[in-house]
């Protein structure tokens, strides 16, 4: 889901555990330094050209992999593609990088091509084959991901598998879609998530216009071409010219839809797939709204709670009612006056992300509440901070174009939207499950409103008949992608095996439950299918 004010989107990993680090370090030390808003481990470099425009016909010295079977592609004339060598170069801190070439349209595969950015890290044990992995978003550059293996990913991982990340098309160095200069990102994400006057409901209308033409005439033929199906049908060019008979693939969040896809397109050439943090394709536009409202309501409140249950004198007040309703009181505050924050004043939008982005992880929860107390004394650089790192912006701009292709990706997948006339109608039902955040979820139901293009082959029904058995992992208090749809896909997949997580925070690998942790990586490195319905 997107909107004029995109809402929290179902991503795995909202920034890198460096940049929450720095910015916990401002906390004590009064903000004398400057902070990266996302720390990318340096320049790509080779990982792909900067221009987004495809260029024509596959390349002539692409060389066949030995394995027809692992080459053999569903349309012989996709053969040159699924042929391809791909040349990997060492590119940074002990990374490979390449490009992977795809055709723009697969229905016309002789016509233009565009190049995906891969980055590969090196199996540091007995390498068993490549995991390829995807963060989520959409819009989130997989190659960062692969780069972040270290902190995102476990060691039984990282010893058994080469991790390979790659930038889904339109996004990162895969083809990037443009939108909006890098002010009028500013300007957009700056604007009020709940516009409450006639004036407000204007802008927010305008932007919704501007933000779909933009993408359109700035990002030309690329913007009708970065759909959930293309990029899953990418990832299997991908695993052929890894040279793997079935795709082992860790999708996060977003993810897990780009890795259903794949499941229902490929069923045979499935692996081992985990798709954490799940997303339910079948749900309506309102439904999804209603499902990410109330689970950031729930992670406010287990955070509100946490602070009034643990500490004799929570600066929030004395229950969860007063605490939540401190920070609401907050948001109108600043929605009526902004406050300093830094290079640009905090303004309710910035403050909205600012709040949002330390729920995904439990661990940043103190974050959360030093920025809140700097804020409430009218210091909005700590909340500034972290809207930034949600929209990966840094000093000197954007570091990526993640804002942007998480619209035209969104978009591209259902266009569907809602005039602004009707969202008053909207708005009782979304705040009944978040009282806080439930006007934002309500207005970000316009989100499509400026988008024209159609994807040129439809989203399937998924099922993934045939398939390997696919773990689907779902948390409890997950805020972005709720715990019922985890359930849901995995009832919907022919071979879903379901491992819960009772705890907070975005996605369950990885984040201190040793249960989830151990059923997920004897499943990738041994093959072990864990209990359908395990619970830890």
């Amino acid at each position: 889901m997107s909107s004029t004010q995109v809402p929290p989107r179902q991503r795995r990993w909202v920034v890198p555990v460096v940049v929450f680090a720095v910015i916990a370090a401002l906390l004590v030390v009064g903000f004398a330094v400057a902070v990266r808003a996302v720390d990318r481990g340096g320049d790509l470099g080779p990982v792909a050209g900067e221009s987004s425009a495809p260029s024509t016909g596959p390349s002539d010295d692409a060389t066949p992999t030995p394995d027809a079977s692992v080459t053999e592609p569903p349309d012989p004339a996709l053969a040159p593609f699924y042929s391809q060598s791909l040349d990997w170069e060492s590119c940074e801190s002990g990374y490979e990088c390449a490009t992977l070439e795809v055709p723009l349209d697969y229905s016309a595969p002789a016509g233009d091509t565009i190049d995906v950015a891969l980055l590969r890290v090196p199996a540091s044990g007995d390498r068993i084959g490549s995991l390829v992995v995807n963060p989520g978003g959409p819009g989130a550059p997989g190659t960062d991901y692969a780069a972040q293996a270290e902190s995102v990913l476990r060691r039984p991982l990282l010893d058994a598998y080469d991790i390979v990340g790659f930038d889904p098309r339109g996004t990162g160095d895969s083809s990037p879609v443009d939108c909006l200069s890098d002010a009028d990102l500013d300007a957009y994400l700056a604007q009020d998530p709940d516009p409450d006057t006639p004036a407000e409901a204007d802008t927010y209308a305008e932007w919704t216009d501007r933000f779909g033409e933009g993408c359109d005439e700035l990002s030309g033929e690329v913007a009708g071409h970065v759909s959930t199906v293309e990029a899953a049908r990418d990832m299997d060019v991908l695993r052929a010219a890894l040279g793997e008979e079935s795709l082992d693939y860790l999708g996060a969040s977003y993810g897990t839809k780009l890795g259903a896809t794949y499941a229902e397109l490929y069923p045979e050439r499935v692996g081992r797939l985990v798709l954490d943090g799940a997303v339910d394709p079948t749900l309506t536009l309102e439904q999804y709204a209603v499902g990410q409202a109330g689970g950031f309501q729930t992670a406010l409140e287990a955070y509100v709670a946490n602070c009034v249950e643990e500490t004799s004198d929570c600066f929030l007040g004395d229950s969860v009612e007063e605490g939540l309703q401190r920070i609401r009181d907050f948001l109108d505050e600043v929605d009526a006056q902004p406050i300093p924050g830094g290079d640009r004043e905090l303004t309710v939008g910035r403050a909205f992300y600012g709040i949002v982005t330390p729920l995904y992880v439990r661990d940043y929860w103190y974050v959360l509440s030093g920025a809140l107390k700097q804020a409430f004394d009218g210091n909005g650089m700590t909340l500034g901070l972290l809207a930034d790192a949600y929209a990966s912006r840094g000093p000197g701009g954007y570091e990526n174009n993640s804002q942007e292709a998480f619209y035209a990706i969104s978009c591209l997948d259902d266009p569907r939207s809602i005039e602004p006339a009707e969202i008053p109608d909207r708005v009782p039902a979304l705040e009944e499950v978040s009282p806080t955040f439930g006007r934002v979820f309500a207005w970000a139901l316009t989100n499509c409103g400026g988008w024209d293009l159609e994807a040129v082959e439809p989203a399937p029904e998924i099922k993934a008949e045939g398939a390997a058995p696919i773990v689907v992992v779902g948390t409890t208090r997950d805020p972005a992608t709720p715990y019922e749809w985890a359930t849901a896909l995995a009832d919907q997949l022919d071979s879903g095996v379901l491992v819960s997580r009772d705890g907070d925070g975005h996605t369950g690998y990885n984040s201190g439950n040793d249960c989830v942790d151990e059923a997920v990586e004897a499943y990738l490195v041994d093959g072990t299918v864990p209990d359908d319905g395990l619970e830890c």
